[in-house]
């Protein structure tokens, strides 16, 4: 073994100070420097070099210090020494010592000024910020879910949104400044970590947020990625003594029982795939739902609130349908926190219950006298058969068999249901789907969604057509193209054929819904968009999950769209306070109606005024919670 000398160990410890950073070495040349000033400062003073003044006094050492010290901070102080050629040469020794040692002072800042602003860029110094809205992944729903908060936070004073993932922090900043555009005043604050390390987690203080997003990211396994995220928050070192609110996504209904035993009481998850699957299933038999949807999700129109009214107490549900002339009551929280979604009409209110209601703003929720109705123009219930159907399947992906086995919830026995997809996993998946449906038949061929022939044999005598992206064999773009393209025949069909049946689309890209309107879609399904909307409301409001939940539950009250004629007199202007009457009397609740012949993005209205004047004509529809 060989024997540690002295030199071994002054050089270690020498190793061991400049290791610790720029601090240090600056230390090292401030020492170096001051043990070179301070001997040449003796040496003049001692050998008696230092010329004397004009005034004939001498010069002390405390002088020659001070002498030494600016010829080694400014090179330019050698040109006007004076004195023997000893003390020159000792100056200009000291000028040479100092030009190397600011020269290595100036780099060693340069670096360290870099290596700080390196540091910034990374993304990972402290967010200092309250009250915000933390937001935990990255995936292309961040930028819905940005603008949606953006447009919620308009009222509050300092709002933030800090945002945690495993990417560069410019090139977030950079992506949400182009695709979201101005934000107000809310700041988006980016930082670069990992989501499911808590020592991270911490760099975006989600003990101080009053809401927490966990978004999936987009790979092979998003919901362990989410339910590990989870699990780094809630059961993090530094976390705080009361409860998070955490809102997050489960593609997989199988990982969700997994993801409720993580999250406890302190998370609202939101199960994606069967959302989506309910909400085409809904939309493809009542074509304009989904622009209801998101009327009711997006932060710029009309959206649910929740309110005590002290004024209501004792009276019934009923009465509370028609005691706001500007919101549409749809249901009430009682006291104990559980959601009752269109409750008996004849139900009391208690002391302490939330009305749940559909309002443009909060500050709107406010009771006023009931608006008159006619009653003249009210027509009686008469109940319709309801008769089988036939749906058209257009393509394949993980939501598919999701949205047969709800189909099958929802049609009358003898439905049909035919699936053209150019998928393995299709015609592997319809022999199960076959034992598990009771009022379908299901039915399937292999082929190509933009074969001509193929569609020209098959679309034909169906009610309806839910064309599916190829979301899990193919990018969006390309994905979204094919889509485009099996529209585009389609309507070419219908056209030739003089057939109508209404097409429901899946979109993965909200851009290219654009270029799908050429071909005239009756509605359309963008997943992302919606997935982003219902997770921004829930991040401002967690009892809003219990309320969409029961919405898209086959089981629960649900809307519908139907036929006005149904409700009031047609062809006649009448007050919507009469059609919410009539609605009341079935045991159900007008929120809005679906004007037919409008404009795609003008036809559905959402909480009209119940004194405001309404003409609905035959295929003009009323949008009612009910229970079919």
């Amino acid at each position: 073994m060989k024997n540690i000398t002295i030199a071994d160990r002054l050089r270690y410890r020498f190793d061991l100070t400049m290791a610790r950073g720029p601090a240090s070495l600056i230390a090292w040349l401030f020492l170096v420097t001051a043990l070179f000033v301070v001997a040449a400062a003796g040496i003049v003073v001692a050998a008696g070099w230092i010329p004397k003044p004009e005034d004939g006094e001498e010069v002390g050492f405390v002088s020659a210090v001070w002498m030494a010290l600016m010829h080694a901070m400014d090179a330019g102080t050698v040109a006007g020494d004076a004195g023997g050629r000893p003390f020159l040469a000792v100056m200009f020794a000291v000028t040479l010592g100092g030009i190397f040692v600011v020269s290595i002072l100036v780099g060693l800042i340069t670096s360290g000024i870099q290596g700080r602003v390196e540091s910034l860029r990374k993304g990972r110094s402290l967010v200092c910020e309250e009250d915000h809205t933390v937001i935990l992944g990255w995936s292309p729903q961040v930028f819905s879910i940005v603008s949606e908060l953006a447009i919620a936070n308009e009222s509050r004073k300092g709002a933030a949104i800090a945002i945690l993932a495993e990417k560069d922090k410019v090139e977030m900043e950079d992506e949400i400044r182009d695709k979201c555009g101005s934000l107000g005043g809310t700041r988006v604050v980016c930082r670069t970590g990992s989501p499911i390390d808590p020592a991270d987690i911490a760099l975006v203080r989600p003990d101080a947020a009053r809401s927490i997003v966990v978004l999936a990211p987009e790979d092979d396994d998003p919901d362990a990625h989410v339910i590990k995220t989870m699990l780094a928050l809630v059961n993090g070192p530094e976390r705080k003594q009361g409860k998070y609110h955490v809102v997050g996504e489960i593609r997989d209904r199988k990982n969700l029982e997994a993801a409720r035993l993580v999250a406890k009481d302190e998370g609202k998850l939101v199960c994606t795939e069967d959302m989506l699957s309910q909400i085409t299933v809904q939309t493809c038999r009542q074509s304009g739902l989904s622009a209801v949807y998101t009327e009711l999700l997006d932060f710029g129109g009309d959206e649910i609130y929740m309110k005590v009214e002290p004024a209501l107490a004792g009276k019934t549900f009923g009465e509370a349908i028609s005691a706001y002339e500007s919101c549409s009551v749809i249901g009430l929280l009682s006291k104990d926190g559980e959601v009752h979604l269109l409750p008996p009409m004849d139900l009391r209110i208690a002391k302490g219950d939330q009305i749940i209601a559909i309002a443009e703003d909060d500050s709107t929720l406010v009771t006023s006298k009931a608006a008159p109705f006619e009653e003249d123009l009210i027509r009686e219930a008469t109940a319709r058969e309801k008769k089988p159907e036939r749906v058209l399947v257009l393509g394949w992906n993980r939501r598919a068999p999701r949205i047969v086995l709800e189909l099958d919830q929802y049609v009358a026995p003898g439905s049909v249901v035919t699936v053209l997809a150019d998928s393995d996993a299709a015609e592997a998946q319809i022999g199960e789907i076959r034992d598990m449906v009771t009022n379908l038949k299901v039915s399937f061929t292999r082929g190509s969604t933009t074969d001509r022939g193929l569609l020209d044999r098959l679309a034909s005598d169906f009610d309806h057509v839910i064309t599916l992206s190829y979301s899990d064999d193919l990018p969006p773009q390309k994905a979204d193209a094919r889509t485009l393209v099996t529209l585009l025949h389609l309507r070419d069909i219908e056209s030739k054929r003089g057939e109508t049946y209404s097409i429901v689309s899946e979109m993965l890209d909200v851009r290219n819904r654009q270029l799908a309107e050429v071909a005239q879609p009756d509605d359309f399904i963008v997943s992302d968009k919606l997935v982003s909307l219902l997770l921004a409301q829930i991040s401002e409001n967690a009892e809003l999950a219990a309320v969409y939940s029961d919405l898209f539950d086959p089981e629960g009250a649900e809307i519908y769209l139907k036929p006005a004629e149904d409700y009031v007199v047609t062809g006649k202007p009448v007050r919507f306070a009469t059609v919410v009457e009539s609605a009341r009397r079935r045991g159900e609740i007008a929120i809005g109606y679906l004007s037919a012949k409008a404009s795609v993005k003008e036809r559905v209205r959402v909480n009209p005024k119940k004194g405001s004047q309404v003409k609905l004509a035959e295929g003009d529809k009323v949008i009612v919670i009910a229970q079919e």
